[in-house]
């Protein structure tokens, strides 16, 4: 007899649909697992054998083999332990077979017959709601992740003893989604703007990038307050839409760290790795294709501490990532897609003391200071729309009382902002300026004669490069959009033209 259960692969955040097909037979007793699987997926036959038989099921001695089909893709993990189980009780006739048709099912097996939570739940759930399935037997605390995936039908069974007393008629109730989990996450304390003294260049400079997701780097002294800033910035970013939730959250299943995030992640993702990373570690990759730094920081802000710190070539291979907005890993028997539309934001020193232009103060030769700037390759920072400075801070500023605007302030800036551009480009498949490519940017960053004029003016004194000179539109666009005007003038342009003159300062 064959009996047939559906389950899950993950092709970088995608799901796939697997066919567990077990059959058992005559013969010499033996426990064969073929289509391709891992050491993992062949260590199921002790733990299926051995949580079968705890819940007080006797295995018959026969020759029992699996297959997961198709057979061309590999399998990982330790996620087929249930559907294999639920394929050999259906042989038995423990279970029904045919209560098992259209049913997707995943999850790893304790040896005592326990449930337990596996990755990727969400992205593999999505792909059998699309095939169809009339239920999804998923781990219990894999529940209020799969329970994402609306008007699909949840059992989240603890132990095989309970789901086998499912199929025989006592039938486990569905899950029903918890609210509260669900929105849990977004309650957390946010750094404020409005406790950072003075430089209100800088922060004006983060706003236009959290209005129109423009990469961004500062520039400053030790001290300056440039790491305080960026790490404020998640405090003036609007939540995630669901459908950029729902995004993000396949990410971070595939990744393990659901648990660690919320069932639904609703705030942006603020990653701020370690200048030590590795490049996989960045990029994504590993003996196992894992999504990197870029892609978990997906529709928020990838935070790059002393930029200049890191090997250069981890800092190259966000070239690419940034312009295309997703990071394909290429292995000889297959190749992975994670999507990363991240905002970067860097703070760097302007020399390896951190006090250059400061007098005496700055003990750095002239060829350790382009030693030390020539670790940020030109195309990188090309990539780069914003380089603002961030000063010393001076005495005076602490004792001055200024009204600076807090971050709900400029929160609420940004928030409007992006809701013209969202109006905006509801027919064009992005929502922010920073998105803007080819005929778009001519489309709508229309400029009036003066602004031409000006334009043209410093294109060849600044010696830009094309990318540059788009770049200086969107930020236009964004300065414009900031104030609700429709149409980009000449101080929007001069705006923006002054924060991409800082690379001409240090490293022409």
């Amino acid at each position: 007899m064959v009996a047939k259960v559906t389950s899950g692969a993950l092709s970088g955040v995608e799901g796939i649909i697997i066919e567990v097909e077990v059959d058992m037979a005559g013969g010499i007793p033996a426990f064969d697992i073929v289509g391709l699987p891992d050491s993992a997926v062949k260590e199921s036959r002790e733990r299926v054998r051995t949580a079968i038989r705890n819940v007080g099921i006797m295995m018959p001695p026969k020759r029992i083999t699996v297959n997961l089909a198709p057979a061309d893709i590999r399998k990982e993990g330790p996620a087929y332990d249930l559907p294999i189980a639920l394929g050999i009780l259906a042989c038995m006739g423990v279970i029904p077979a045919a209560a098992l048709r259209d049913v997707f099912v995943t999850g790893e097996l304790s040896l005592d017959g326990d449930i337990r939570p596996t990755h990727g739940v969400l992205p593999m759930v999505y792909s059998a709601e699309q095939t169809g399935v009339s239920a999804c037997i998923v781990p219990h605390q894999n529940a209020e992740e799969a329970s994402l995936v609306q008007n699909t039908k949840i059992i989240a069974p603890k132990n095989l003893k309970d789901l086998i007393g499912h199929f025989k008629g006592g039938l486990l109730p569905l899950y029903k989604r918890d609210e509260e989990a669900q929105t849990a996450h977004e309650a957390q304390d946010l750094l404020d703007f409005a406790d950072v003294k003075a430089q209100e260049n800088v922060k004006r400079a983060l706003t236009i990038s959290a209005a129109g997701g423009h990469n961004i780097l500062l520039i400053g002294p030790p001290g300056s307050g440039k790491t305080m800033m960026a790490r404020r910035l998640p405090g003036i970013l609007a939540n995630l839409a669901f459908d950029e939730s729902i995004d993000v959250t396949k990410i971070y299943s595939v990744a393990g760290m659901v648990a660690d995030k919320g069932a639904l992640i609703r705030t942006r993702p603020f990653r701020a790795p370690h200048h030590t990373i590795s490049y996989s570690a960045l990029v994504g990759g590993g003996r196992i294709p894992k999504p990197g730094e870029v892609s978990l920081a997906h529709h928020g802000v990838l935070f790059l501490d002393e930029l200049p710190e890191f090997p250069r070539n981890v800092l190259e291979a966000l070239r690419q990532p940034m312009e295309d907005r997703m990071v394909t890993i290429s292995r000889a028997n297959a190749a992975i897609t994670y999507p990363c539309g991240f905002m970067l934001v860097a703070s760097m020193n302007p020399c390896p003391c951190g006090y250059f232009g400061e007098g005496d103060r700055c003990k750095c030769s002239e060829r350790e200071v382009n030693r030390y700037l020539d670790k940020i390759s030109g195309p990188l920072l090309d990539r780069i729309d914003i380089h603002v400075e961030a000063s010393r801070v001076n005495y005076k500023d602490f004792e001055v009382e200024i009204k600076t605007k807090t971050s709900q302030e400029i929160r609420a800036e940004v928030a409007e902002a992006q809701k013209i551009q969202a109006a905006r480009y509801a027919d064009e498949g992005f929502s922010l300026n920073a998105a803007l490519h080819g005929g778009a940017i001519d489309k709508y960053c229309s400029l009036d004669d003066e602004c031409k004029a000006l334009v043209k003016k410093i294109y060849d004194v600044m010696g830009l490069s094309a990318r540059g000179y788009h770049k200086i539109l969107k930020l236009a666009r964004t300065i414009a959009d900031l104030a609700g005007e429709a149409n980009i003038n000449a101080n929007h342009i001069s705006e923006a033209i002054q924060y991409r003159a800082l690379d001409r300062k240090y490293w022409s």
